[in-house]
């Protein structure tokens, strides 16, 4: 995220504003103050994190608060393995924070830029059927809601809010604390191979199943796939991880710096593609290692990009994935960026792309100068018709009536959307299109809810 002067634009190069103002708070209470000096002015008001956001559910037309000062570990307990942090904290400071405990999130995604509030906001996962995406680990969480009141909610307190909360796209409020379940630390040993992608697709749900942490890539053009399975070790387990070197040679030298001048040069002329993707798919990805799991999940990515995402039932993935490799072919496109293939297990989060069922992932990625338009359009159309779900935070076309019609819980968040900012202080230009208007506001301009409020 990038802020200069009075303009805001998110990391990706996808989403702009010109906020009324901006303002930092490095407090809950100061979080409240700057909700309820909004509210008075009928200004909109809007937290962003770290801007990795694709879509615009960050966008704030009025006030906007960076929470970048609202970071940092609350309090532990070692015996339930919890932990609260304040909303802005960023998921790589994680680690070093929770490494005099002992303890570490049960499962991370491939990208650690984004704040915690964020990332659980829009649904953020990493991969392996055992295990949900970061939102699944929250046990407690609390939010400014439209009249300026702090709304806790937890196991014990609202907990019939619980589901809602924890995955709420910043449309119930201003999240200012999250509580983790954790679990002991851990380490990952990595193995990174390059398969024949026809034999990584009819052995799916079997390598799927087999694995703690499984997940592939696939370079359009080519017919290999590039496989990552993680199994995790105990805390003690002998650390064999990469040099410093040999790490920098793969993820910065080969991974960004030979594939941004492949994306570079693709865009300039694009018949090239094929025969670097080639070149990329030979050199990349056969190692092992064993290391803290941060040091396993987190990839330095340096190369930006537009990016689409859909979580469909998981046995659908080896035929969507084919219909999706003839389309390229089909249509001639040449496709510089690989497709992240990954894997979850169902929750019980309203808004989770995961919700009730397990579920694939399919990724689709465009360089941040090329037109994704078409590729990601004729995508979205394979992956919605498979019964697809698209992430909140990544680009996507779908508005208020095809979401309703894939979430059996969709019109239990409206209500509760509406219960908790009936003014839609909190809504922009993307709420209102996938979730629809709030209701009116009540006559005193307050919300008419029952849960406890403290200030």
């Amino acid at each position: 995220m990038t802020a200069t002067g009075s303009t805001w634009r998110n990391w990706a190069r996808t989403e702009t504003a010109r906020p009324a103002r901006v303002e930092r708070p490095a407090t809950p209470s100061a979080v409240q103050r700057a909700v309820r000096a909004a509210a008075a002015q009928g200004l909109g008001i809007k937290a962003v994190g770290a801007g990795h956001s694709f879509t615009g559910i960050a966008v704030a037309p009025g006030v906007l608060l960076d929470l970048t000062d609202l970071s940092g570990l609350l309090s532990v307990d070692r015996d339930t393995a919890r932990a609260t942090f304040l909303a802005g904290t960023r998921l790589h400071q994680l680690p070093a924070l929770l490494a005099p405990y002992g303890l570490a999130l049960a499962n991370m995604g491939d990208i650690d830029r984004q704040s915690i509030a964020g990332a659980t906001s829009t649904g953020t996962h990493g991969t392996g059927i055992g295990f949900g995406g970061l939102a699944t680990q929250i046990v407690s969480v609390t939010l400014v809601d439209g009249t300026g009141e702090f709304v806790r909610v937890s196991e014990s307190e609202n907990a019939e809010l619980l589901p809602a909360a924890r995955l709420g796209l910043g449309a119930l409020g201003i999240v200012v604390e999250v509580t983790l379940q954790l679990v002991p630390a851990y380490v990952l040993h990595a193995v990174e191979r390059p398969e024949s992608l026809d034999e990584v697709l009819g052995a799916w749900e079997e390598r799927v199943r087999a694995a703690d942490h499984f997940e592939f890539y696939w370079f359009p053009h080519t017919d290999r796939a590039l496989t990552k399975t993680n199994t995790r070790l105990p805390a003690d387990a002998p650390l064999k991880p990469l040099g410093r070197v040999g790490r920098w040679v793969d993820d910065e030298l080969l991974a960004n710096g030979l594939y941004r001048a492949t994306c570079a040069l693709g865009t300039a002329v694009p018949a090239i593609v094929p025969r670097f993707a080639k070149i990329v798919d030979r050199v990349t990805g056969n190692r092992e290692f064993t290391d803290l799991s941060p040091n396993v999940f987190v990839t330095n990515r340096t190369v930006r990009f537009k990016e689409m995402e859909y979580a469909i039932p998981l046995a659908e993935v080896p035929a969507a994935l084919a219909e999706i490799r003839a389309l390229i072919d089909e249509r001639g496109w040449r496709i510089s960026f690989p497709l992240e293939i990954r894997a979850a297990a169902a929750d019980d989060n309203w808004l989770s792309t995961a919700y009730g069922r397990e579920s694939g992932y399919i990724a689709v990625h465009r360089y941040y100068r090329e037109d994704e338009r078409e590729y990601f359009a004729a995508v979205e159309a394979i992956l919605f018709g498979r019964g697809g779900r698209p992430h909140w935070g990544k680009m996507h076309s779908l508005g208020a009536e095809e979401l309703a019609s894939i979430y059996p819980r969709f019109d239990d968040f409206r209500a509760i959307r509406d219960l908790l900012d009936p003014a839609g202080l909190f809504t922009n230009a993307y709420l209102r299109r996938v979730l629809g208007n709030p209701s009116a506001e009540s006559a005193d301009g307050r919300a008419t809810h029952a849960f406890p409020a403290e200030g």
